[in-house]
């Protein structure tokens, strides 16, 4: 099955329609094939990106992620994003590792609320030897609630990825944030590499990544196509790809950017809907600041995982009542009564 795309003629400025496979996950992707995808008309970009969800996810899944701070604060990096950055005064104070009983009454709310899958995050450089065994244990007892696990620690040693891994850690999530090109405008303690040698141990471990990245840190349209393509070269891709919109947090460098267009968010949504067909594409961070019907557009687009929950790590979410009739809206999930109607009829929501 293919899909007909727009390529720039090498060696000129001329354009030619092309067929494209519509579940071929590839891994030489240029990036002008890329930045041809991408500055599409926006119309056709979501109808090429739908297409390709259709083929590729044609029970219309929808996946529900559910974030938790196991350690706040304190952090040594400096990403200008970042309320947990111990270089900016944001009002937030480090904080102890949270109990394990704590964490799995966490989950337990999580998994009565919808989600599927559980991410524990920690505002580490990277996870220390002396940790591990607490998180292996969050990892492990999360798991048996019947939860997919994801954890986000900072950079790894080795070893300790295969030892996650046995505790029943099933995602590592390690974004990218930027281009190469654009990061160091945005981190200086932790480098380009450095993120992608984390991933590498996490996969060699056999852990499954969540990896994407960050709109509207100051970064032009160049550097968003620079991240997709340097995404686009993990092999195997990420199993999910989060797509944040920043949001801005006082007393970091980033506190007063200007917020990236809605469209421009969907434009990006849906070039990662077409470079990574097998990929959960998460609308992510920033839904807390849209309305109803830009959320609606990023899911037309061609996401198809978000975070629930009134909580991220440090920002606030929409809350339950938000989501439901946001997805009632859009079609992906009954209303309650509508539910009680058709059961035992599968719904859309179903991430498994």
């Amino acid at each position: 099955m293919f899909f007909a795309a727009i390529k720039t003629v090498r060696g000129s400025s001329k354009k030619e329609e092309v067929r494209m496979p519509f579940d071929a996950p590839r891994h030489n992707w240029s990036k002008q094939e890329i930045e041809d995808v991408y500055t599409q008309s926006l119309d056709a970009l979501m109808g090429q990106a739908l297409e390709v969800k259709r083929a590729n996810w044609p029970d219309g899944a929808l996946q529900k992620s559910q974030l938790l701070s196991i350690k706040t604060g304190g952090c040594p990096e400096d990403c200008g994003y970042c309320s947990q950055s111990a270089h900016f005064d944001t009002g937030l104070g480090a904080e102890k590792l949270m109990p394990l009983d704590e964490v799995v009454a966490a989950a337990k709310r999580a998994k009565a609320g919808g989600a599927d899958r559980f991410c524990m995050g920690a505002g580490w450089r990277s996870l220390k030897d002396r940790d591990v065994p607490k998180v292996a244990a969050m990892i492990s007892a999360v798991k048996a609630e019947g939860l997919e696990t994801c954890v986000t620690l900072g950079m790894l040693e080795e070893g300790q990825a295969e030892t996650l891994k046995a505790a029943g850690l099933d995602y590592y999530n390690h974004n990218l944030d930027t281009s190469p090109e654009y990061y160091t405008a945005v981190v200086s303690t932790r480098t380009y590499a450095d993120r992608l040698d984390t991933l590498s141990k996490a996969r060699i471990a056999g852990v499954k990544l969540c990896v994407g990245g960050i709109l509207g840190m100051g970064e032009g349209r160049a550097d968003r196509i620079g991240l997709i393509h340097e995404l686009s070269k993990l092999t195997p891709h990420p199993e999910s790809v989060p797509i944040n919109m920043l949001v801005p947090i006082k007393g970091t460098p980033l506190g007063e950017s200007p917020a990236i267009s809605v469209t421009e968010m969907a434009r990006a949504i849906a070039t990662c809907r077409i470079v990574f067909p097998k990929s959960w594409v998460r609308l992510s961070a920033g839904r807390e600041g849209m309305s109803e019907g830009e959320q609606a557009l990023c899911l037309l687009a061609g996401a198809n995982s978000i975070f629930v929950g009134d909580r991220l790590l440090t920002t606030d979410n929409p809350g339950e009542d938000r989501d439901q009739a946001l997805l009632v809206a859009v079609g992906f999930e009954a209303s309650c009564h509508e539910a009680m109607e058709i059961a035992p009829k599968r719904t859309l929501i179903d991430a498994r």
